[in-house]
């Protein structure tokens, strides 16, 4: 195989999830797993479900059920579970004093949550929540900084069986208005402001220009993050400490169906208003707790870190999947090179960060800043690089493996996307790698590359297509399934036209090319060291 740069060797090989689960399962090599997770899907995810332990209330009695087409295909069918129980509530007394979230700011202030800490301050919120009127199904917005409590009222939505809403807060008025008229938000959780680049973010006047013309919203909760004096309007804004003071420390969880909605999360698209990809308890918990298990080998021991923001389809991603496997996730508010191009490989030094994510046009950036700020810290505790957001170009991708890897750890380059909360594309720890390759199909999602007439295409561009459903895949579009069938499935007969470029190679790897559509999956996953 010639190009390859890394080859998967120790702990990847012998250690990694991956490697224990094919060894369950009697699988040879990736080659034989990726085969055999993509042509016989329910054995697939049936048999990952099992292995990860994710807990149901009442077990499912179908995996998959197509009867309504296979764009509406179910998933499954009959169980009840709750990504909250999962991430959260299994975890609060067996893992108690164990560190599951770190925030760190730029002036360099911080705070970490232990799992007991983090579950009482998600059932006080989620109370606090309860005792204005959500009930089931409500849809509660998030607009605010990558600060602990953004974290917290996100689980505390999911909790009690509302629908979480999640939004870029670098958002303008417009952008949180289309958001939150579509989804008809009854709760907007904010700030009085947030940081960035040593500077303060007005993020209530924003909020506030928002809601001029969002009837549906009834309670704005406002975090006093930086003790700013902003407008309270009577009877519909309450503090966040004043709601959540007395508010009692347990909560039950809601016993959600499998297809119960849990997010919605909007997805900028090409052309035309944002869409609402809808995200259920079952399904999208099952894609998210694969990729992080098996692809990114997260453990109790891992301490996982990416430069995303709430609002951006990574942001739930790593909240739900780090937590659901014990391990414990960084969150840093503010502008990563501030306030020098070191700040990150100072985190992971301070940290002792096990996985690192970041966005090819985040690497750009700190390539310009010269090399001579990732010499000075300590960054042997990596074990895995992370990427997203877009096509690589070869010289970022090895100055990635090289500088920051040291020429040793794997990049996982993933694509996908918000419509399925995670990865069509997705290397593994014990598959082989190019430079800008993302290796193979993301485990139990069977994909293909595809020229204009649908024929399989190699060795050169084709359309990546979806030849079978998978869990995570949006449940339509909120209010707009017209719209949905339209953007994936119109092009074909049952299959999800991906609107993205692919090609897969000699020794069978597989590559990202750069469209319209490949930049705007991920919208903002790179934004972050822009200036």
């Amino acid at each position: 195989m010639a190009g390859i740069v890394w080859q998967p060797y120790g702990d990847y090989l012998e250690r990694s999830n991956v490697a224990a689960f094919m060894r369950k399962h009697k699988i040879r090599d990736w080659r034989e797993l990726v085969s055999r997770s993509t042509s016989d899907i329910e054995w697939f995810w049936d048999a990952a479900v099992k292995d990860m332990g994710l807990e149901w209330f009442t077990p499912y009695s179908k995996v998959l059920d197509t009867s309504g087409g296979i764009p509406w295909a179910k998933w499954f069918v009959g169980g009840r579970i709750n990504m909250v129980h999962n991430c959260l509530d299994r975890h609060a007394k067996t893992l108690s004093g164990k560190t599951a979230l770190i925030w760190e700011a730029e002036d360099g202030s911080s705070r970490k949550f232990t799992y007991s800490q983090l579950s009482a301050e998600v059932n006080r919120c989620a109370n606090g929540l309860k005792s204005i009127g959500v009930v089931k199904g409500d849809r509660v917005a998030l607009f605010m900084p990558m600060v602990p409590e953004v974290v917290i009222a996100m689980l505390a939505t999911l909790k009690i069986g509302a629908i979480a809403v999640p939004v870029f807060s670098g958002f303008g008025p417009k952008p949180l208005q289309t958001r939150l008229q579509d989804a008809g938000a009854k709760v907007l959780f904010t700030a009085d402001g947030g940081v960035r680049k040593g500077g303060k973010v007005d993020i209530k006047k924003n909020a506030d220009e928002a809601l001029k013309d969002c009837p549906s919203v009834e309670h704005v909760i406002v975090l006093r993050r930086l003790g700013l004096d902003v407008p309270m309007s009577s009877g519909r804004d309450k503090f966040w400490d004043e709601l959540m003071a007395k508010q009692p420390t347990e909560c039950e969880t809601e016993r959600t169906e499998s297809e119960d909605p849990a997010l919605i999360i909007y997805s900028s698209g090409t052309t035309g208003k944002a869409k609402g990809t809808v995200h259920v308890h079952g399904g999208a918990l099952a894609q998210i707790a694969k990729e992080v298990r098996y692809h990114f080998d997260v453990k109790q021991d891992s301490v996982f870190f990416w430069v995303s923001d709430i609002g951006w389809m990574v942001g739930p991603w790593m909240v739900v999947g780090v937590l659901t496997f014990g391990g414990t996730l960084v969150l840093y508010e503010g502008l990563p090179t501030y306030p020098t191009p070191a700040r990150l490989w100072e985190m992971v030094e301070k940290y002792k960060i096990t996985h690192f994510g970041i966005s090819p046009t985040a690497v750009r950036g700190l390539i310009r800043e010269g090399d001579a700020w990732t010499e000075k810290n300590d960054l042997s505790s990596l074990r895995y690089l992370g990427s997203t957001g877009e096509a690589w170009d070869p010289e970022s991708w090895m100055w990635l493996f090289n500088k920051i890897g040291k020429g040793r750890l794997p990049i996982l380059n993933w694509s996908g996307g918000t419509e399925i909360i995670g990865g069509f594309l997705l290397a593994l720890p014990i598959t082989p790698l190019k430079p800008c390759t993302l290796a193979c199909p993301s485990l139990g999602m069977a994909i293909d590359a595809w020229d204009d007439d649908g024929k399989p295409v190699r060795g050169k561009k084709g359309h990546l297509v979806a030849v079978k459903p998978a869990p995570s895949m949006t449940r339509g579009f909120w209010n707009d399934r017209q719209r949905y069938i339209e953007t994936y499935w119109s092009r074909w007969p049952d299959i999800w036209y991906h609107g993205d470029w692919a090609s897969i190679d000699e020794d069978g790897l597989w590559f990202l090319h750069e469209g319209a559509m490949t930049r705007l999956r991920f919208l903002g996953e790179g934004s972050a060291l822009r200036k």
